[in-house]
């Protein structure tokens, strides 16, 4: 029987929630917000440039900058994450740049990402292989990430983060970058995914259209309320 990869079995999801949570840079308000998000459910986050809607992500991760100041809690089930490490977090994260390794192979960046926990480097490497093939990529794991088009990278890169068995899913306009056609194509995909491991996810973007593909709830961020 052929190796599935880690996406074809998740671990068991909890609900993500966003306990008062306010952000504060200088004397200036960002956000502030509550929000409890189920798995396999989209909470989308809307707002211009400047609004703080990646600064909620980069809290959700674990890895806000300290000039920003914090208040409220991120838990994942009855877990309190707040205080937690991002490296002990299992948030999976993509962001506009799929960001892949350029040193390694495309099956080389999903490797990389499957948990230590699964031993054998054959074993491993089939697992990144089924990864691929389940995004149409079969043949590509020795493949240089820079011969790969924008859509190919943003498919690798949503595998590397899957087969990671991450808690919960944060998207930083992974979209943007991509023309029409693709991107519309891309975001069902991602969202399908999400669904399908039952992971909670965060999507921050400025395209309304991005929060009608996500077809979960919308919470509006306005720049020009913060001040």
């Amino acid at each position: 029987m052929q190796e599935t990869a880690g996406t074809q079995s998740p671990t068991r999801t909890e609900r993500l929630t966003l306990s008062d949570v306010t952000i504060r840079l200088g004397d200036r308000t960002l956000l502030a917000i509550s929000a409890a998000v189920a798995p396999g459910e989209v909470l989308t986050v809307m707002g211009p440039s400047g609004s703080g809607k990646s600064s909620l992500l980069a809290f959700a991760g674990g890895f806000l900058d300290p000039a920003f100041a914090v208040t409220g809690r991120i838990l994942i089930g009855e877990k309190d994450l707040t205080d937690v490490p991002a490296n002990r977090r299992h948030a999976g994260i993509l962001f506009q740049d799929p960001l892949l390794f350029p040193h390694l192979s495309v099956g080389g960046n999903i490797v990389f990402a499957i948990p230590p926990a699964v031993k054998g480097r054959v074993k491993r490497r089939r697992l990144a292989e089924a990864a691929l093939d389940e995004m149409d990529l079969a043949g590509f794991y020795d493949r240089d990430p820079d011969t790969l088009s924008g859509g190919q990278k943003t498919r690798v890169a949503l595998q590397r983060v899957l087969v990671s068995e991450p808690q919960f899913l944060l998207l930083d306009e992974p979209f943007s970058n991509l023309d029409a056609a693709l991107r519309q194509q891309t975001r069902e995909l991602v969202f399908s995914k999400a669904r399908s491991a039952g992971l909670p996810t965060i999507l921050v973007t400025h395209d309304a259209s991005d929060a009608e593909a996500a077809g979960g709830r919308v919470i509006e961020i306005a720049k020009e309320e913060q001040a």
